[in-house]
């Protein structure tokens, strides 16, 4: 099949072949007829796969050239960089009409934001969080929207936007196509589908959490406290020019960040304590080849959209399996081939052998040549005990009660409590009822 045969105008066709692409991966095929016939959709697919232009083609066509007074499509993401790559695709498929659209996410002023709203979008892409700030200021006005796309709705739920999500709904109409597109169809999944779709085609053109057959997925067994080096020496041997690292935490990554500097290669890390700027900064500097490694935590698993991301490494194994498969996804896209390493210490096999379970295959131990893989002795400072999963940063995280922003904001780092001196947890101070305060995490 061809993207011809799929009944999309002109103008898009001419776009999609521009960016090089003649045939449609398997949930274009079967999304875009569904969707331009104005169906709900349920769509899982792996990672990569191109489920971005599974949904932004056909809505780009049913919108036509004419423009509105009040926005017409939503799509919700989980993070900012998911947010700007979904928005970035709606204007390069779109480049040929006149169809307006924005992105909105928080970490930035808000003054563009509405802006843009008084100028009028057809199509508006937004993390939750700020979305909903605009909604109850009354900047924008939802109520001609027809159709509603959530992206990556089960990384939303594991994030705990859904609260979010169900304040949007108030403001949209009953009556709209709603298409709901995720890396799988867990239980948490059809539940909300059920509540949210009517009659909805089911597309799943990819088993469960399986990985793509063209990332060459590697181990190498190292002892903690030589990840740093052996890192470096694969970047450095195997002549390696754009590698994404991933750790478990933003202090982890801005540690590591600092080793790699000093081993004379340029990186920046990208997590949600960054400002917007750094992010887009490094985002930028990675994707145009200025800079040579970019270390991220479990925000850009699934917001970073490179072609042909030649190198992803786990410097250290999620502890949420269903993370690891997402994070290798950033290589081996839109046909391309790509490796992904991963570098796992003693503490790390239990993490892996979960890993191994979750995607049904034993990953290839590799040998690393000219390098001592082995313990001088003794390890690194822990930094990163068994850690919450990182929410995102800038986006709203889940609430443990109390106002907004306030001391009982969940923390968004998603990171471990620092152990004191002594390598003992700190006692959490507790109100006056008792309860746990959790710390003040960065919006």
């Amino acid at each position: 099949m061809s993207f011809d045969q799929l009944g999309l105008a002109p103008s898009l066709l001419e776009a999609v072949a521009a960016e090089g692409y003649s045939t449609p991966t398997p949930i274009q095929a079967k999304a875009i007829p569904a969707v331009l016939e104005g169906q709900d959709v349920l769509a899982a697919a792996q990672t990569g796969t191109g489920k971005t232009a599974a949904f932004t083609l056909p809505l780009l066509h049913r919108l036509g050239q004419d423009t509105a007074t009040k926005p017409r499509v939503l799509v919700l993401t989980p993070t900012r960089e998911l947010a700007a790559q979904v928005e970035q695709s709606v204007k390069t498929y779109g480049r040929g009409g006149h169809l307006r659209s924005t992105v909105i996410f928080g970490g930035v002023g808000y003054q563009p934001q509405i802006s843009a709203f008084r100028k009028g979008v057809d199509i508006i892409v937004a993390t939750p969080g700020r979305l909903l700030d605009h909604l109850q200021q009354g900047n924008v006005d939802l109520s001609g929207l027809e159709t509603l796309v959530l992206d990556e709705a089960d990384r939303m739920l594991d994030m705990g936007f859904i609260h979010d999500i169900k304040r949007v709904l108030k403001h949209v109409p009953a009556k709209r196509q709603t298409l709901l597109f995720s890396a799988t169809f867990s239980k948490d999944i059809r539940k909300l589908a059920a509540s949210l779709l009517h009659k909805p085609v089911e597309i799943d053109v990819a088993p469960r959490n399986a990985t793509a057959d063209r990332i060459d997925q590697k181990v190498v067994m190292v002892e903690k406290s030589r990840k740093r080096a052996l890192l470096s020496h694969l970047i450095g041997t195997g002549d390696w020019s754009q590698v994404l690292v991933f750790t478990r935490t933003k202090h982890g990554a801005n540690r590591l960040v600092k080793q790699l500097e000093t081993d004379g290669l340029s990186a920046a890390a990208l997590h949600g304590n960054k400002s917007q700027n750094a992010r887009t900064k490094a985002l930028d500097g990675f994707k145009a080849g200025t800079l040579r490694v970019l270390v991220a935590t479990d925000i850009a698993a699934r917001g970073i959209d490179i072609d042909a991301l030649p190198h992803v490494v786990n410097y250290e194994l999620p502890n949420v399996p269903e993370d690891y498969v997402h994070r290798i996804g950033r290589t081996g896209r839109a046909g391309s081939a790509g490796e992904a390493v991963s570098l796992v210490g003693p503490d790390e096999r239990k993490y892996l052998k979960d890993i191994e379970k979750l995607i049904g295959s034993s990953i290839e131990r590799m040998v690393v040549e000219g390098i001592d893989l082995r313990s001088a002795g003794h390890d690194e400072p822990e930094d990163d005990r068994p850690p919450r999963r990182d929410n995102g940063g800038g986006n709203r995280p889940p609430k443990r009660g109390g106002g907004r922003g306030g001391p009982n904001r969940a923390n968004a780092g998603g990171e471990a409590p620092k152990a004191n001196p002594a390598g003992r947890r700190r006692k959490p101070r507790r109100g006056k009822r008792g309860g746990q305060r959790s710390g003040g995490g960065a919006n």
